[in-house]
């Protein structure tokens, strides 16, 4: 448990330097403003990532729980449906990616990919479940919810990142502006 802690923590502290090390080429960015469509759909985006965790973690309670595979199977629906919602806010996203800016877009370039994996493993837990609907509570089961229920945990902390920041930065060139008038 301590290695998966871990690796969690590795995970958001690269993510953290990767952030801090383009914020100086991000804020220096000519002429292209944050769009407030991307930035509203971001926080959508991480308002669904966040029940995608918490549905992840329930789901992964159940697996050391004496609940039946039909209750293990109407909550992997719903992280299914979180996961086609965030896909479908995504797409949004991408659809006015041009319109961002470069860390807005860098948002997409990296929520992509976190995002297809959660979709593919789901589909693979969905699958073992369909296969084996008495083994929910075996070792191979277990781990496929496990390693779902780290990816949405990954993908929550990566949009609420980049949520954060876009809310520091739209902070700081407003209280900037505030400093241009006084003076």
């Amino acid at each position: 448990m301590k290695y998966h802690h871990r690796k969690g923590s590795c995970l958001a502290l690269v993510l953290a330097m990767a952030g801090y090390l383009a914020a100086p080429t991000m804020a220096k960015e000519p002429g292209t403003a944050d769009s407030p469509e991307i930035a509203k759909l971001l926080a959508d985006t991480k308002v669904e990532a966040a029940e995608l965790s918490r549905d992840s973690v329930d789901l992964e309670s159940f697996t050391r729980s004496k609940l039946s595979w039909q209750s293990y199977s109407g909550k992997i629906e719903m992280v299914k449906q979180h996961i086609n919602n965030t896909g479908k806010l995504l797409a949004q996203i991408k659809a006015a990616e041009s319109t961002g800016s470069l860390w807005q877009q860098s948002a997409v370039s990296q929520i992509e990919p976190l995002l297809k994996e959660l979709a593919a493993n789901t589909q693979a837990t969905i699958n073992h479940l369909n296969a084996n609907p008495t083994k929910i509570h075996f070792p191979e089961s277990t781990d496929y919810v496990k390693a779902n229920r780290e990816l949405a945990n990954n993908l929550e902390t990566l949009i609420r990142d980049f949520v954060a920041y876009g809310d520091a930065k739209e902070k700081i060139e407003r209280l900037g502006k505030k400093m241009e008038i006084s003076e």
